[in-house]
């Protein structure tokens, strides 16, 4: 006697098994508005072009993350709000799936910063607040104060000139909240006495 070994049963969420409703192609390709239900619990609500999320929609994460915005060939595309699950919220441009452009980037404890990104990171010309007062305008490079910029402090004191890896770099001057000016070169955030 032969036993034969029962069909594997499919589970939705190790199978990848996934639900679309909405408009679509004769052929079953999801084209037009339609809402597309991801086997790990992600959400898609918007505009699909030959079976990719194309235009404006919303994309819900299953860990709590929501973005609404463009969409270009599957991908965060254009103008869009990625609001994260920590709090943390993007407002601004993406490119390719990533923040690429001009954004404003609000973290939960209150930063903020609001200027030019590159590849999720700021780059270029921007300013960054802090919630405590402290505040800088200026030259970044990936995510760091690097290059030009003025930083001044909630109690007053500001500097101005170069930066370095988040540190002051290079010529500048600090000038204390009681008017006393120091000029000279920084390096990793030390003024050198020369």
């Amino acid at each position: 006697m032969t036993i034969k070994t029962p069909p594997t049963k499919l589970d939705s969420k190790k199978d990848n098994i996934t639900k679309y409703e909405g408009e679509s192609k004769d052929d079953g390709t999801p084209h037009g508005h339609g809402t597309y239900t991801f086997s790990d619990g992600d959400k898609y609500i918007g505009e699909y072009q030959h079976g990719e999320k194309h235009g404006q929609g919303t994309y819900i994460y299953n860990y709590g993350d929501k973005y609404v915005g463009g969409f270009k060939h599957g991908l965060r595309h254009g103008q869009g709000t990625h609001t994260h699950s920590t709090g943390d919220k993007y407002i601004g441009d993406f490119e390719n799936d990533c923040r690429t452009g001009k954004g404003t980037y609000i973290w939960a404890n209150g930063d903020k910063y609001v200027g030019d990104f590159i590849d999720d990171e700021s780059n270029g010309y921007g300013t960054f607040v802090w919630s405590d007062g402290d505040h800088y305008i200026g030259e970044f490079k990936n995510g760091q104060l690097n290059g030009q910029g003025t930083y001044t402090f909630d109690y007053g004191d500001k500097y101005v000139g170069g930066f370095k890896d988040g540190l002051r770099h290079g010529q500048g001057t600090y000038t204390y909240a009681d008017g006393t000016v120091k000029k000279g070169f920084w390096k990793n955030n030390l003024r050198l006495l020369t």
